[in-house]
């Protein structure tokens, strides 16, 4: 019988920075077409401002602390917390957090959230950019508002109050996304402002980005993709936007997108202009 040679004794452990910056140094992440350019390293201070983001989005999570729970003998009690309706609940850090998540794919975490009136073209937009962005490397997740409702919204209406939860469910995960390193595409009407400011005020400063598509309520009901203003102007569809129920348009989003001439813009013409903003704020590394 022949004998096994022992196995070759394990590589020296890294750090999980130096692996990801060799990785993205020698690997890169080309597509084909696209133009080639020596990689950037990616490092903290371009990632500057997440320490304080990750401290935000843990301390939101915390809530108030119930008095009769707290300890000073250093058993831990005095981290556990009430928050809404959920009681004795603890957060638990990881030791990857969203500055290594970013740093590895290159993209610093964001909401872009598209809000306007149906037929606006907030899905058009939606996957157009989600398109571009996935063909320059960044990766991207589209949160639609009627794809929702087959599944984690599915037991809310469209009544004033389900509406103000369907956006604020949207808001939570939309969050996690980004937290995760991901730039998530909220595409939904959202017609309240306070529903979207709320959102906004889930993540940190500058992240959310808010994109109107300011399209006339005549040219949205003139396309009606789904049929719905026709039902809606016959009264067989009640509390509908923009026919019996109100859209609040923002009053300071970043990006609007609006008719050039009377005729709209081509969805790869709206996608480059969220694009444009994205890399001049920072958020596309890579």
């Amino acid at each position: 019988m022949f004998a096994l040679a022992p196995p070759p004794p394990p590589p020296p452990l890294r750090s999980f920075v130096a692996l990801a910056t060799t990785t993205t140094t020698k690997l890169g992440f080309g597509l084909p077409g696209a133009r080639s350019r020596a990689p950037r390293p990616i490092t903290a201070a371009a990632l500057d401002g997440d320490d304080e983001a990750r401290a935000g989005f843990r301390g939101r999570r915390q809530g108030a602390v119930d008095p009769t729970l707290g300890s000073s003998s250093g058993s831990g009690m005095e981290n556990v917390v009430t928050v809404g309706k959920s009681t004795n609940i603890l957060w638990h850090d990881c030791p990857i957090g969203k500055l290594e998540r970013q740093m590895l794919l290159k993209q610093k975490g964001c909401v872009i959230w598209i809000t306007g009136l149906s037929g606006s073209g907030k899905s058009t937009l939606a996957c157009a950019l989600s398109r571009e962005l996935h063909c320059r490397g960044h990766l991207t997740y589209i949160l639609d508002g009627d794809n929702l409702r087959h599944g984690l919204n599915r037991d809310l209406s469209f009544k004033a109050e389900d509406r103000a939860e369907n956006i604020r469910r949207v808001g939570e995960v939309a969050n996690l996304f980004a937290d995760a390193g991901v730039i998530c595409i909220a595409s939904l009407i959202s017609p309240y402002r306070r529903d979207r400011d709320a959102c906004r005020a889930l993540l940190p400063e500058s992240t959310f980005v808010e994109v109107f598509m300011n399209v006339p309520l005549e040219v949205c009901e003139a396309r009606d993709p789904k049929g719905l203003y026709k039902l809606a102007r016959a009264g067989k569809i009640k509390g509908f936007t923009g026919i019996d129920d109100p859209y609040e348009p923002p009053l300071d989003c970043e990006i609007v997108i609006q008719l050039k001439d009377g005729k709209c813009p081509t969805p790869k013409c709206m996608a480059e202009q969220v694009i444009s903003y994205l890399r001049e704020k920072g958020f596309l590394l890579g």
